[in-house]
């Protein structure tokens, strides 16, 4: 799942280069080296979503919420809100892959992860008063393989139930046929214009 989609945002950054001479900002940063939650949804998977998020609902939200809570509290309804509006985007997306009502899945795997950030938080604030830090040799399989499960248990599902996984293949069967006819037809045109 995250590497077929880190496979799709190259192919594109190498198109637009290619094409247009455009280098790309890039989108993932070693998604699969995250040593935490917070570090793999804000420093290393989908980098421009994140930017994006931050300073459209969560920096809002926590300025809405530090009047009332205080700046040490307000970061967790904006760590919520940011995971629910992404969730909801998500959904909205898979609505428009799939043409079918939500199951809501996908929303919950923000409502969950929005949930264990805001958890991780208050865990890494504690710890680090204590001096105590988890080696990233625990933390990274415990991070992504928590991110992997919930993906495959929450979202995964929910693109099969829409059918975008057979969609997905059909589209790249097409273009590969398309590249094909493509390659004879430049095979044939230059074949005859040797003749």
């Amino acid at each position: 799942m995250m590497f077929g989609t880190q496979i799709q945002f190259a192919l594109l950054a190498t198109l637009a280069n290619l094409f247009i001479g455009q280098e790309l900002e890039p989108q993932f940063n070693n998604p699969h080296l995250s040593t935490s939650l917070g570090n793999f949804w804000s420093k290393r998977w989908n980098l421009m979503m994140s930017k994006s998020l931050k300073s459209v609902i969560h920096e809002p939200t926590r300025s809405l919420f530090t009047p009332v809570l205080g700046r040490r509290w307000a970061i967790h309804p904006a760590i919520l809100a940011t995971y629910v509006v992404s969730g909801l985007m998500h959904e909205l997306i898979h609505f428009y892959v799939g043409r079918i009502w939500p199951t809501w899945e996908v929303m919950w795997f923000f409502i969950i992860h929005g949930l264990c950030v805001t958890i991780e938080v208050e865990i890494k604030k504690k710890a680090s008063k204590n001096g105590w830090k988890l080696n990233p040799i625990i933390s990274t399989p415990l991070t992504v393989g928590f991110v992997m499960a919930t993906g495959i248990w929450l979202c995964y599902a929910e693109l099969i139930h829409c059918g975008a996984d057979v969609r997905e293949i059909e589209e790249y069967v097409a273009l590969i046929d398309y590249v094909k006819h493509r390659l004879r037809i430049a095979l044939i045109s230059g074949y005859n214009h040797i003749m």
